[in-house]
């Protein structure tokens, strides 16, 4: 059982990267191979829409950062994105990656499509930094539904608020809550190998 975490924040010691894993340490504790990559250290170009990837074994025609997290995407079992909420919405980090996701979507979904990369558990997590926990819950539903279509088997969404009075290191419980969050994972994932 093997579980990638993204971190989608340009800070690597920031709430965002330190929710997510926290999330990949519970599942470690009941089990699971984890990654976690962290867009700060990657070049992740945006689609430019060519459709490249829907023609037969093609796959996404832009050579960069994103070819080896499509590698690690397909010998996952589930992921965990994480995601700062900047102007409302997921960081751009976050759109960049979803937004290439297409190419798996694309394969996924075309009859000559010989590993079908479709039905991948995935935990989302969103930190921010206002402190109305359901200021944004419309946006994390509406996202929760956009990875729903591109055939992804969403386990939960979680939002960490008001991370500028009190960081997510910080916060009383939360590494528990995150723990918790993965071991969830981890052994719902197994539960469906066996």
């Amino acid at each position: 059982m093997r579980i990638m975490g993204f971190s989608a924040s340009p800070r690597k010691k920031g709430n965002t990267a330190w929710t997510v894993e926290r999330i990949l340490e519970g599942a470690e504790e009941n089990g699971a191979k984890t990654k976690i990559w962290y867009s700060g250290d990657l070049e992740i170009k945006p689609c430019k829409g060519c459709n490249a990837c829907q023609k037969k074994d093609h796959g996404c025609s832009i050579k960069d950062d994103m070819q080896k997290l499509y590698k690690e995407i397909k010998k996952s079992d589930a992921i965990v994105l994480g995601s700062p909420v900047y102007m409302g919405q997921m960081s751009a980090q976050a759109k960049l990656f979803t937004d290439r996701l297409y190419a798996l979507y694309a394969a996924a979904s075309s009859k000559s499509a010989k590993d079908k990369t479709a039905k991948k558990k995935l935990v989302l997590v969103f930190t921010q930094g206002d402190p109305d926990e359901s200021l944004y819950r419309e946006y994390f539903e509406h996202t929760k539904k956009g990875f729903q279509i591109l055939d992804f088997d969403v386990q939960s969404v979680h939002f960490v608020a008001d991370t500028d009075k009190e960081p997510a290191k910080d916060r009383k419980g939360l590494k528990a809550e995150m723990n918790e969050i993965g071991a969830a994972l981890a052994l719902k994932t197994k539960t469906d190998e066996e």
